[in-house]
């Protein structure tokens, strides 16, 4: 990856005829990192501004120069939005109300219990932790058959979500990549002892997702129907994303036992198609939403509808009216690689890598699109982010993934008061 930006001025990279060749003519294109490339810059595509903000630790955005607002047409075939329209605060406020833990291992998957302690995934350890809202950490437990095939690679134990009807059905689910595929499992988990709980054996709920160094999605999330919603990534195979018959560059639907629910559009797990690698599914009330990384143009965050088409690999960002899903907000690739997404607020908070920094994007009313930015360079890469049951955000650090140099505190959890 060039260390200089890269500065395009079109929305969108179509990868057959003029779009990459004019681009590459003019030797534009390097080598991109899998969760890492270049460009500035922000753009809405709903037809609202979208201010991009760049805030300090603790207070409310203010304007950056590098945001832009284009209006496009986004083709669908389901053009239905939530009909809520809960009051979207005009502006919020963030701070950093506690460090909760440090000396973490990646932390990729974050998932609440009932009494407001968080499940957490360590992604090479294959290590699952119970951390309290005070900060107190036990490790439960540990995934079994987790591979990590390199130090700067994105497999390993990546997302987790607990059955919506937990306890009563007490069920962890995880996406784990094994030395062959990535898989999703469940584990039966019991929330009692003085060790935080125990995790029981994983049954394989779907596997012969094709699992690459890099680009292997891995988010879980439970809609409010009980569907079981899994990213994967293309495996960088870009051709699979658009193949229907392949589980790679999708998001997938299935039932809680993993089986293919009626209504999904190809008479498999896929729901929707043309993804490069998604790391982030949250729900804002039926409205699903994605955090998508891209290549070499534009990383994107999309609301996922059924039988939806994302572009990848024809075309990165919003194609406009040329028959592609176009994103709700897209960044430079060197502004965002964003990885983990919790919805609160009204908003879309999406922890970015290369960015390194926390975006909030508003969801609903007339300032939909509009972006705000917090925390910038201030905690490193930021991978993991999930709304805590009391309100408050939690955020997870990703300095140990072999990307950059740690901190001796690293990685850490950190809580996010919201106001």
């Amino acid at each position: 990856m060039s260390e200089s930006p890269l500065v395009v001025s079109r929305s969108v990279l179509l990868r057959t005829g003029a779009g990459l060749g004019g681009l590459a003519g003019l030797g534009l294109l390097g080598a991109c990192s899998a969760e890492e490339s270049s460009g500035p810059g922000a753009s809405s595509t709903s037809g609202a501004p979208s201010s991009g903000t760049s805030g300090s630790a603790s207070g409310s955005g203010s304007a950056s120069p590098s945001a832009s607002t284009s209006t496009s047409a986004s083709p669908t075939e389901d053009a239905t939005e939530d009909a809520t329209a809960d009051a979207v605060p005009r502006r919020v406020r963030v701070r950093v109300a506690s460090t909760l833990v440090t000396g973490l291992n990646v932390p990729w998957g974050l998932a609440f219990l009932p009494d407001g302690s968080a499940l957490v995934s360590s992604r090479d350890t294959g290590r699952v932790h119970r951390v309290g809202p005070s900060g107190r950490r036990r490790t439960i437990g540990e995934v079994p058959s987790v591979s990590n095939v390199a130090s700067a690679g994105e497999a390993g134990l990546l997302g987790l979500a607990l059955h919506p009807d937990f306890p009563r059905r007490p069920w962890l689910y995880a996406y784990r990549s094994t030395a062959t595929e990535n898989q999703v499992v469940r584990m039966r988990f019991t929330p009692r002892g003085a060790g935080g709980g125990t995790l029981g054996r994983p049954q394989v709920l779907l596997d012969g997702i094709a699992k690459s160094v890099h680009h292997n999605g891995g988010a879980l999330a439970f809609g409010p129907s009980g569907h079981l919603f899994v990213a994967t990534g293309d495996a960088e195979v870009p051709s699979s994303a658009q193949d229907t018959g392949s589980l790679n560059g999708k998001v997938l639907r299935l039932e809680a036992d993993g089986s293919v629910p009626a209504g999904n559009p190809w008479g498999n797990p896929v729901w929707s198609r043309g993804h490069r690698n998604v790391e982030g599914l949250a729900f804002d009330g039926s409205d699903l939403w994605a955090s998508e990384l891209g290549e070499k143009t534009a990383d994107e965050l999309n609301r996922i509808v059924r039988r939806g088409n994302y572009g990848w690999p024809d075309v990165e960002g919003s194609d406009g009216r040329g028959g592609y899903r176009d994103p709700l907000v897209q960044w430079a690739t060197d502004d965002a690689s964003p990885a983990g997404i919790a919805v609160a607020h009204g908003r879309a908070w999406l922890a970015t890598l290369q960015g390194q920094c926390l975006y909030a994007v508003t969801l609903r009313g007339p300032r939909k699109g509009r972006v705000e930015r917090f925390l910038t360079g201030r905690y490193g890469r930021l991978r993991s982010v999930a709304a805590a049951p009391d309100g408050s955000l939690w955020l997870g650090t990703s300095n140990t993934d072999g990307r950059t140099t740690p901190s001796a505190a690293d990685d850490r959890l950190l809580r996010l008061a919201v106001r």
